[in-house]
């Protein structure tokens, strides 16, 4: 894969660019600051970019405000945003660039990148379109539903499903997470979407406005 990184902490720059680079991919730009990662994305065209949510210069949310950009000039273009803590209205902010259109996006701790083999298989997913978000910002978002929210209709079963797919996993993924069959997935991923009454549309499309749901409740 064709990379960009965007870190303002060099020797986690750095660090990405050696992973990358010795795992078979191409670091097509490694830069510190939002306008950069903004600039590198248009010029590169990356299969993937990774963004650090705080960047200069306030350390806030410059990263997520520049990946956001990136997305808005080159639309779908796939996003993995790391960040030090779990901060859900940055994840919900980068998943409603959707649009419901799809195109790759991710939400991990910084912590993740450790672990090396579920960091690249992460990158992989978002670089091939799929939503991928750390359980962490998932225990949280479900932390904080509302009452009355349309996930309330789910089973129990249900939203582990769903929660799942908000992680980015796959049918088969998920089958083999729960222990169950690759049928009794898909029977609960159809009974999600009509419980939540998404119209007909692609099964990526209806997946993505699922997560969407699931995000903003």
């Amino acid at each position: 894969m064709r990379i960009v990184i965007a870190d303002d902490a060099v020797l986690l720059r750095e660090g990405l660019v050696r992973l990358l680079t010795e795992s078979g991919h191409q670091v097509v730009a490694a830069v510190g600051d939002g306008d950069a990662l903004v600039e590198a994305v248009v010029q590169h065209r990356p299969d993937v970019s990774i963004v650090d949510v705080r960047m200069p210069p306030s350390h806030t949310d410059e990263g997520l405000r520049a990946a956001v950009e990136a997305r808005r000039l080159v639309p779908r273009t796939p996003i993995l945003v790391l960040s030090q803590y779990v901060e859900v209205s940055y994840a919900d902010d980068l998943l409603a660039t959707t649009g419901g259109a799809g195109g790759g996006i991710g939400y991990l701790l910084k912590d993740r990148v450790a672990a090396i083999d579920e960091f690249l298989d992460a990158l992989r997913r978002v670089a091939a379109g799929g939503t991928v978000l750390d359980p962490e910002v998932v225990g949280q978002l479900f932390a904080r539903r509302r009452r009355d929210d349309p996930l309330s209709e789910l089973t129990p079963r249900e939203r582990e499903v769903l929660a799942l797919m908000a992680e980015g996993r796959s049918n088969i993924a998920i089958a083999r997470t729960l222990v169950v069959s690759d049928g009794a997935v898909e029977k609960h991923v159809r009974n999600i979407f009509t419980k939540l009454t998404l119209p007909p549309d692609t099964e990526q499309h209806r997946r993505v406005l699922a997560v969407l749901t699931y995000l903003r409740n």
